[in-house]
């Protein structure tokens, strides 16, 4: 029996070592600036963001808006002449998003475009300015008592971006006046804008965030199972918003079966190419749900009836064993196959093998109740993993018998290896297309649709199977 101070020091290596270990979320999903560019630029849309443009309180705020010095003569002088002062027309034109200079943060730039109208006794026709401006903001991740969340934050708008320009010139008093206009806005719209279109930016950006959240959450069904995910937390790499996920699986009923949180299971993030997202899963993960889809199972099969040429050669097999035992060999012979276990996603270089541990019984008749022979049998597929529109497919292909042993005989000893061929086209023959059956129905994948894409395309890792959009 170990010592107490041997016992101690094992738990303090396994201490360090967990807490040396990087762990890895259940999934991931990654987005483009393209999809935050057309997320909230549609965000912005819903809240009116170019009816408060053209809404900015241009007149009144030079109205009561105090001014000193020459600004405030040159404001009295304005308003002298001026009846009304407005926007005419607005767009938001389309957003940038990049880096910034330490990729720990995302710079989002909405471009502004505007024409204001003011209108004077001194001319009967509108005189119309162009205005162009950036309103600048900040995607980062903030950690609060609540744990790490992506917000935006330091809303600006400088009067370094902005540009105004007369659309066409008048008289040189018209012209005069114009210019004392646009003095007057060059400091007076960068505050406006700030006050009045950052709060609908922020808003927008918080519509935008619960949508992402909605849409990581929405479950993953296997059947009459499911998975589920949340966030877990955010990151910015390089460019990209990385939202990291855990997952469970959950029954019929509703009830948890399994929980994958963070764990030290790998996962290797694919690089990036420029596609509008990815969705990474973590191994583990990708085998509970073909384990949900494909669950251990007893198959009987009268082979006789179902694979006439299976059985006859499966006789020729074990007339080498026992002639008296093939002898006794009916048309109601029956081959019974179990699947112990759920099956075992191997994932190495790009390719994926299920792994299996199956019994394989074989019955004289229908009506014996002992089987001539047990074999215990590790078996191994191909795993194809494929797409059909928004649907994650998998088709296994090519089993394999990788060991044969013989549990128990009721015909004598004998080396399982003399059944291993017809042992495996029985399994090929009988068992695959009943788990490619269950596999039919695939995983949906519900984002797809969502992010605005109709199909997906699938890859796999070392260790995780990445799904992105596919094009037509």
């Amino acid at each position: 029996m170990a010592s107490p101070q041997t016992f101690t020091l094992l738990c303090g290596l396994l201490a360090a070592t967990l807490a040396g270990a990087t762990l890895s979320p259940a999934a991931v999903l990654s987005l483009s600036p393209e999809v935050i560019e057309e997320k909230l630029t549609q965000k912005l849309k819903d809240h009116d963001a170019v009816d408060i443009l053209r809404r900015l309180p241009l007149l009144r705020t030079m109205q009561t808006k105090p001014a000193r010095g020459i600004l405030g003569s040159v404001v009295d002088f304005i308003l002298k002449y001026i009846i009304w002062l407005k926007v005419t027309s607005a767009y938001v034109l389309q957003l940038q998003i990049q880096p910034s200079a330490d990729s720990q943060e995302l710079v989002v730039k909405v471009p502004l475009d505007m024409v204001a109208g003011f209108n004077t006794p001194l001319v009967k026709s509108i005189v119309e300015m162009h205005m162009e401006t950036d309103t600048q903001a900040i995607i980062q991740v903030q950690t609060s008592e609540r744990g790490p969340s992506l917000v935006l934050s330091n809303c600006s708008n400088s009067q370094a971006g902005l540009r105004i320009s007369l659309l066409r010139r008048f008289s040189f008093l018209v012209n005069s006046l114009a210019d004392k206009v646009m003095s007057v806005l060059v400091p007076t719209l960068p505050t406006l804008v700030r006050s009045q279109l950052c709060p609908v930016i922020k808003a927008a950006f918080e519509d935008m965030r619960e949508d992402l959240l909605r849409l990581v959450r929405v479950p993953l069904y296997l059947g009459s199972d499911h998975l589920e995910f949340d966030l877990l937390s955010p990151a910015i790499k390089d460019n990209a918003i990385q939202l990291n996920l855990w997952a469970k699986s959950l029954d019929a009923q509703g009830e948890v079966t399994k929980w994958f949180n963070e764990s030290a299971v790998p996962l290797t993030m694919p690089t990036p190419d420029g596609e509008p997202f990815s969705l990474t899963v973590r191994q583990d993960v990708v085998k509970a749900a073909i384990a949900t889809l494909d669950p251990p199972e007893a198959l009987m099969v009268l082979l006789d009836y179902v694979l006439p040429e299976l059985a006859r050669r499966l006789k020729s097999s074990i007339k080498v064993i026992s002639e008296q035992a093939a002898d006794q060999l009916a048309p109601t012979q029956i081959v019974r196959i179990m699947t112990l276990e759920t099956p075992e996603l191997l994932l190495d270089q790009g390719m994926a093998k299920v792994a299996q541990l199956i019994v394989l019984e074989i019955f004289a008749t229908s009506e014996v109740h002992r089987p001539f022979f047990t074999l215990g049998i590790e078996a191994s597929s191909e795993a194809q993993f494929y797409t059909k529109g928004d649907r994650l497919m998998l088709n296994l292909n090519k089993i394999s018998a990788n060991r044969i042993h013989l549990m128990n005989s009721g015909i004598g000893l004998f080396n399982p290896e003399l059944l291993k061929d017809i042992t495996a086209e029985i399994l090929a023959s009988a068992l695959l297309p009943n788990e490619n059956g269950k596999l039919r129905s695939g995983i949906p994948v519900p984002m797809v649709k969502a992010l605005g894409f109709e199909a997906v395309s699938c890859s796999l890792t070392n260790d995780a199977l990445v799904v992105t959009p596919a094009y037509s």
